[in-house]
C-alpha cells in the first residue's frame, strides 16, 4: 500500500531547516542531494549548485519528512503553498492509478515518467489546489 509523506519547499534555506529538524527529531538523513550533483543533461546555475535538490529525514516508524529548495526556473516561492503531499507507491501501476485519479480536473506539472534518480515520478495540483507528488522507487526493499 502507498505511503504518504509531507514534502516541503524552501527558497535556499532547506539545509538550515533540515539541520534544525534533525536536531529535534534525531536520526540521519536517508538522502541529501544537491542540484550540482544532478546528472540530467540540463545546466545548473552556479548560484544553485549547492542548494538542496532532495533531502529525506525519517521521523518515527514509516514516516519521512522530505524537502528541496525551489530552483529559480520554477519562479518565486509562495509561502502557504510551499508543501506537497508525496505518495510512495508500491508499483508503476499503482502510481499511474493514483496519479490519474487524484489529478482528474487538476493541473499536471510533470507527467508520470522515469527520472534520473531511479524512480517513476510525477507532480500535479488537484482540483482543490493541493499539490501532490507520486513516486515509485525501482529499488524498493520489500
Amino acid at each position: 500500500m502507498a505511503a504518504i509523506n509531507p514534502y516541503l519547499t524552501f527558497d535556499g534555506n532547506c539545509d538550515e531547516a533540515f539541520e534544525f529538524y534533525k536536531s529535534v527529531f534525531g536520526g540521519d538523513f536517508l538522502t541529501m542531494m544537491r542540484f550540482g550533483d544532478m546528472d540530467t543533461g540540463q545546466p545548473v546555475q552556479e548560484s544553485e549548485k549547492n542548494r538542496v535538490m532532495h533531502v529525506a529525514l525519517p521521523i518515527g516508524p514509516g514516516n519521512i519528512l522530505m524537502a528541496s529548495d525551489i530552483p529559480a526556473a520554477m519562479g518565486p516561492l509562495t509561502i502557504g503553498n510551499n508543501f506537497s503531499i508525496s505518495i510512495n507507491a508500491d508499483s508503476e501501476a499503482e502510481a499511474d492509478k493514483l496519479f490519474a485519479g487524484l489529478s482528474a480536473g487538476g493541473k499536471v506539472t510533470m507527467p508520470m515518467g522515469k527520472v534520473f534518480w531511479g524512480a517513476y515520478f510525477g507532480m500535479f495540483t488537484d482540483k482543490f489546489g493541493i499539490q501532490w507528488m507520486i513516486n515509485y522507487d525501482y529499488n524498493q526493499q520489500k
